[in-house]
C-alpha cells in the first residue's frame, strides 16, 4: 500500500451524536471541501448556513422507508470503495458516474443506549443501524485512500492532518482511523447479537462476542511485564467501571479488580436495613460487617484481620459520611467506593492525596441477570452471574437442633459474603460481622482452618480472652464432602453450620453436627468463585 498523503476533496457525514458536528463541518468547509450528508445531520449542517449536499442528490433516489435506505448504493459505495490508482476502478468510477468521498464521518444508531434505557423491543430493533456499518467497513476497508471517523473525538485530529498536509491525510492516521472503524462495528454488533439472545433466552449461543469501549490504558496488569487496559461494556451496572473518581493516582489493574469485587460484595447488604461495609484484598474479603452506620460497619470488619486490611479497598453500601472518612483514615488504603459522599465526608478524605475516592452513583442489583466471561487457552468461558441471593433461599435445617433467630441472621450474613470469597470458602461470623475468612485453598479442611487462625491471631491483636470464633456461625460456600472440615469448625468454637448440601457423606456430616449439638441448614445453592 502505498505511504503518501491523500487529499480531502469531499466528506459524507451522518452521525447520531451531533457533538462538535457544525465546527468541524466548518472546519472542513473552510478548506473547500464539498460537503454530502443525510437527514438530520444534513438539517443541522445547512441551518448553521454551511453549504451541504444531501446524499439524494448524490444517489438520485430519496430516503425511504422511513430513513431504513438512504446510502445503500453504489454512488456511496463506489465513492468509498474505489481504489485511486487502480485504472479500472478509475474506468467504471468514470463511466457510471461515481464521484470519490475521501472522508467518511459516521457514528452509529445510539443502539447500546436504546437498550439501557429499557426501550420497547421495536425501538431496540429500530435502531440497529445498517447503512452506518456498511459505510464505516467500506471506507476502513479502503483505508489506503480513505479516512474514516467514527467518534466526535477524532475530529481534532484530522483537522490537524488536514492542516499539516495541506488538506491530505496520512496513511499512519487512516490505518488508526481503519482500526478503530472496525472495532466500533465489531462493539455494536456483539451489543446487537447479545441482546437478540437475552430477547430469545438462548443461553449458549453459536457465536458469542463481547465489546467495550476503551476507559484507561492501564500501567501494566497483574505484573509490570503485563500489558492491560480497562474497557466499559454495553452492561451499565453501577460499579468501578461507572463510578466518577474525585482524587487520587490512577486506578492499577488490581485496583480495579480488587475494588469491583469489593463493591460486588457489598452490594449484598440491602442499605435500607443497614450500613455494610466490605474490605477487601487481592480480590478477596477479609473483612465485612453490618452496623447501625458506615463507621461502626468499618470498625467491626476492621477488626476481623486488621493486618490484611493494609494497603487494602474499601466498599460501603451507603453514602460515605464524615464519621466513616475519619474512621477509614486511621489506616492506609488504597481506594474507597460507595454510591456517594457527602462535602464533609470528601474534604476528610480530600487530605490523603493518594487515596482514591470513587462514587459509582448507585449500587449493582445482586439479583440482576448478566453475563461474565474468562479466558482459556484458545477459548473462552462464559456463564450466567451468580445472582442467587440467600434471603430468596429456603433453608432446611437438617439437625436435631434448630438454630435460633440471632444464628439464622448470622448464618444469611456469612452466606452472602461466602459468595463472594474464593474457593474453597470458610466463613465465621457473629453478630452481623466477619471473624474468620478462610479463601482459596485446594481442601475445605484447610479453609477452615486458616480462618480459625485468622480469629486466633485477630484475638491477640485486639486482647481478648478468647477468639470471636466461640459462639459464631460458619458458612461454606459448597458442601462439605468430609465431616472433617466440620469438625474444625466446631473445635474453633461455632455453634451453627449453614451449606448447600448435598454430599454423598451428607448423612455422615449431619451425624457429626448432632453429636456436638450444632445447628445446620442446607441452602441447596452452591456459590463456587473461581
Amino acid at each position: 500500500m502505498t505511504d503518501h498523503p491523500r487529499r480531502v476533496a469531499r466528506a459524507l457525514l451522518s452521525v447520531s451524536d451531533k457533538t462538535g458536528l457544525i465546527d468541524f463541518a466548518r472546519a472542513l468547509a473552510e478548506r473547500g471541501i464539498d460537503l454530502v450528508s443525510t437527514g438530520g445531520t444534513a438539517k443541522a449542517i445547512a441551518a448553521a448556513g454551511l453549504k451541504v449536499k444531501d446524499v439524494s442528490d448524490l444517489t438520485g433516489f430519496p430516503e425511504m422507508m422511513d430513513g431504513r435506505v438512504k446510502t445503500l448504493h453504489p454512488n456511496v459505495h463506489g465513492g468509498l470503495l474505489a481504489i485511486r490508482d487502480n485504472a479500472e476502478h478509475a474506468r467504471a468510477m468514470a463511466e457510471h458516474g461515481i464521484a470519490p468521498i475521501d472522508l467518511l464521518v459516521v457514528n452509529l444508531y445510539p443502539f447500546e443506549a436504546t437498550v439501557d434505557k429499557g426501550a420497547s423491543e421495536d425501538d431496540c430493533i429500530e435502531n440497529i443501524d445498517i447503512g452506518g456499518p456498511a459505510m464505516i467497513r467500506a471506507a476502513a476497508k479502503n483505508h489506503g485512500d480513505v479516512a474514516v471517523v467514527v467518534e466526535p473525538s477524532d475530529y481534532s485530529a484530522v483537522l490537524d492532518e488536514l492542516k499539516a498536509h495541506n488538506g491530505a491525510t496520512t496513511l499512519a492516521l487512516r490505518k488508526r482511523l481503519a482500526a478503530k472503524a472496525y472495532a466500533r462495528t465489531a462493539a455494536y454488533d456483539a451489543a446487537i447479537s447479545n441482546w437478540f439472545a437475552g430477547q430469545l433466552k438462548i443461553d449458549a449461543p453459536d457465536f458469542r462476542a463481547f465489546g467495550g469501549r476503551l476507559i484507561q490504558a492501564l500501567r501494566y496488569g497483574e505484573n509490570p511485564h503485563q500489558h492491560a487496559a480497562f474497557y466499559r461494556a454495553p452492561d451499565k451496572r453501577p460499579g468501578v467501571a461507572t463510578a466518577r473518581q474525585l482524587q487520587g493516582k490512577e486506578l492499577s489493574y488490581n485496583n480495579i479488580n480488587d475494588t469491583d469485587a469489593a463493591y460486588e460484595a457489598v452490594a449484598e447488604f440491602n442499605p435500607a436495613r443497614s450500613a455494610a461495609c466490605v474490605i477487601v484484598k487481592h480480590a478477596n474479603p477479609c473483612g465485612v460487617a453490618e452496623g447501625a452506620d458506615l463507621a461502626a460497619a468499618y470498625r467491626k470488619a476492621l477488626a476481623c484481620d486488621s493486618t490484611s486490611a493494609y494497603g487494602g479497598i474499601i466498599a460501603f453500601n451507603r453514602t460515605l459520611d464524615a464519621a466513616a472518612a475519619d474512621a477509614v483514615a486511621g489506616i492506609f488504603t488504597e481506594v474507597i467506593i460507595a454510591p456517594d459522599a457527602t462535602d464533609e465526608a470528601i474534604a476528610i478524605i480530600g487530605k490523603r492525596k493518594n487515596l482514591r475516592l470513587l462514587l459509582a452513583g448507585g449500587l449493582p442489583d445482586p439479583r440482576a441477570a448478566g453475563l461474565t466471561a474468562k479466558t482459556v487457552a484458545g477459548g473462552l468461558l462464559v456463564q450466567s452471574r451468580d445472582a442467587a441471593v440467600v434471603d430468596d433461599m429456603t433453608l432446611r435445617t437438617v439437625t436435631d437442633r434448630a438454630p435460633t433467630e440471632a444464628e439464622l441472621n448470622d448464618m444469611r450474613f456469612a452466606f452472602r459474603v461466602a459468595k463472594h470469597v474464593k474457593s474453597n470458602t470458610i466463613v465465621y461470623a457473629k453478630d452481623l460481622a466477619t471473624v474468620g475468612i478462610g479463601a482459596g485453598q485446594m481442601s475445605r479442611v484447610d479453609s477452615a482452618r486458616i480462618a480459625a487462625r485468622k480469629a486466633e491471631d485477630a484475638a491477640r491483636e485486639l486482647k481478648l480472652a478468647a477468639p470471636l470464633t466461640k459462639g459464631s456461625v460458619v458458612a461454606s460456600d459448597a458442601f462439605f464432602p468430609f465431616a472433617d472440615g466440620l469438625l474444625v469448625a466446631i473445635e474453633a468454637g461455632a455453634t451453627a453450620v449453614i451449606q448447600p448440601g448435598g454430599s454423598m457423606r451428607d448423612d455422615e456430616v449431619i451425624e457429626a453436627a448432632n453429636a456436638h449439638g450444632i445447628a445446620m441448614v442446607f441452602t441447596g445453592t452452591r456459590h463456587f468463585k473461581h
